[in-house]
């Protein structure tokens, strides 16, 4: 099984820097069957990439830059050491759910919440030393000292890591250039040996992450991203395809020195597979104009293109990382270079792409969607994005390449919501005043039977029993259709639970859940 190292080691630092490389670590890879016949040959070593938005991983200094995620006051949403505690629990988690318990070999992680206290800062490895006598759960049960309260948020994630049995990583930072302006940045967890690191400064977007490991031999670059919001929109498109760009001409120069290059570009590119099929409003997308990122195996193979998105290599159905609006979208990626398809060497496993989706844990039972992170109450729930992995081997002889589906590109997002839902597996939401804030918190993103009485007006709300709950629309026609219903109307519709702002309130994304029943 080779060793891994006691204590996780950091690499990372705030501004523009490269480490030193030397610190190798044998990776402990395991072999698993997989069904396409070209990788039944014998392998050596595998490993195993996931990408990861881990929403709003924030630390305990008190210092927040988002309105909307408290850290101070007495709210029922404010962050506490307990839910830090909680959510840490969960992602660890969601993170066994990989190679037999061990987690994934490397980690693509986006918004874990940058330092605003760097005075107090603490690295990882000194503070899990400092605290190796005491599981991170009991320190988050007790008064912080202020050593504990100002320790990032990767100190506390790599404690959490090591006493859950998912140890031997080393972490390389994404450089925050202004503190007062970026909340979050990315990063790259890895049990396999670091040779080097780069960072990629962007504008309005989170610095890229570049770390060459070292697999089988082998260099193996791995990129963390995660690019500027707004996916459907028009105006923040051209920040997308400045951040393409800056990669683009990254991968230029790996790909120049060795056209073979083994290169994952992974994380959350706030654009999906097929951007440009989606939004034909878009003259150029970032990621498939400007990244080249595309799905047909032949261009890959023959040269005319370099690059492969793993969506395409799932059926069209089942590509889902995120929802929005009622819609599935794709905005966790990992996009792969030739090298990693040309059955040499180091090898994409073939169908081993895809989200994991873990009811219960990551995902809503009914309908089955991200449970994103609730901070109403003790908290609840991991991210609104489920993560994405896949499979690498060590070919220890040629075969084929591991890429044998179609391109396939729809246009138009998936309902993520069912046209016909069971709405005997729906809560009811005149129950929502006898229920506990625990019970409360892990029903947030669960869709309601809403039964009351339209109030009518320019702000759309219903009163159930004797509360009133906003209702918030996003689409402007069904906006429109909720307005024209009268006050005082009885209704029976549905809606999904969210907390915004202080308040419990309905969101309406389907003209299906103002239907009559």
């Amino acid at each position: 099984m080779g060793f891994t190292l006691s204590l996780p080691m950091v690499v990372g630092h705030m501004f523009l820097k490269k480490i030193l490389p030397g610190l190798a670590l044998a990776a402990a890879l395991l072999t698993s069957h997989v069904s396409r016949a070209e990788e039944k040959a014998t392998t050596a070593k595998r490993c195993t990439v996931m990408a990861f938005n881990v929403e709003n991983l924030f630390d305990l200094d008190a210092v927040s830059l988002y309105d909307n995620f408290p850290v101070t006051g007495t709210g029922v949403e404010r962050w506490t050491p307990e839910k830090l505690a909680a959510k840490l629990g969960r992602l660890a988690a969601v993170l066994k759910t990989s190679e037999n318990g061990r987690g994934p070999d490397v980690l693509i992680l986006q918004e874990l919440e940058a330092d605003h206290t760097p005075a107090t800062t603490i690295t990882p490895e000194a503070f899990v030393a400092a605290h190796r006598d005491r599981n991170y759960r009991d320190i988050l049960k007790g008064e912080l000292t202020p050593e504990q309260s100002g320790a990032p948020i990767e100190a506390w994630l790599m404690k959490a890591l090591e006493d859950e049995g998912l140890t031997g990583y080393k972490l390389v930072l994404g450089d925050v250039l202004d503190l007062s302006k970026e909340a979050i940045h990315c990063a790259i967890l890895t049990r396999l040996p670091i040779k080097t690191t780069r960072q990629h400064h962007l504008e309005e977007a989170r610095t890229i992450v570049e770390a060459e490991l070292e697999f089988g031999g082998e260099s193996l670059f791995v990129f963390a991203n995660h690019w500027k919001s707004g996916a459907g929109s028009a105006q923040t498109e051209p920040t997308r395809i400045q951040n393409a760009g800056v990669a683009r001409t990254r991968l230029d120069e790996i790909l120049k020195a060795d056209p073979k290059a083994n290169i994952i570009f992974g994380g959350d590119l706030n654009s999906h597979y097929n951007h440009k099929q989606r939004y034909p409003y878009m003259p150029k997308t970032g990621i498939q104009d400007v990244l080249g990122s595309q799905g047909d195996a032949g261009k890959l193979a023959s040269g005319a293109a370099d690059l492969y998105n793993l969506w395409f290599d799932v059926e069209p159905a089942e590509r889902k990382s995120d929802e929005y609006q009622g819609e599935w979208g794709t905005l966790m990626h990992l996009v792969i270079s030739r090298g990693l398809a040309d059955g040499n060497g180091v090898d994409y496993v073939g169908g081993s792409f895809g989200a994991i989706i873990l009811p219960g844990l990551n995902a809503h039972t009914y309908p089955v969607v991200p449970w994103r992170l609730s901070n109403y109450g003790p908290g609840a729930g991991v991210s609104d994005h489920f993560p994405v992995k896949a499979e690498f081997v060590l070919r220890t002889e040629a075969g084929a390449s591991p890429l044998t589906r179609p391109e396939l590109a729809p246009a138009l997002g998936l309902p993520a919501f069912p046209a016909e839902l069971d709405r005997s597996k729906l809560r009811d939401a005149k129950t929502l005043p006898t229920l506990s804030p625990e019970q409360i918190t892990k029903s947030i993103g669960e869709l309601y039977l809403l039964e009351g009485i339209c109030n009518g007006g320019t702000k759309p709300s219903i009163t159930i029993g004797e509360t009133r709950y906003p209702v918030y629309v996003p689409d402007p026609k069904l906006l429109q259709a909720v307005k024209a219903i009268k006050k005082g109307v009885a209704v029976k519709w549905v809606g999904q639970l969210n907390f915004y702002k202080g308040h419990l309130e309905f969101a309406i994304v389907s003209p299906d859940w103002i239907k009559a029943r």
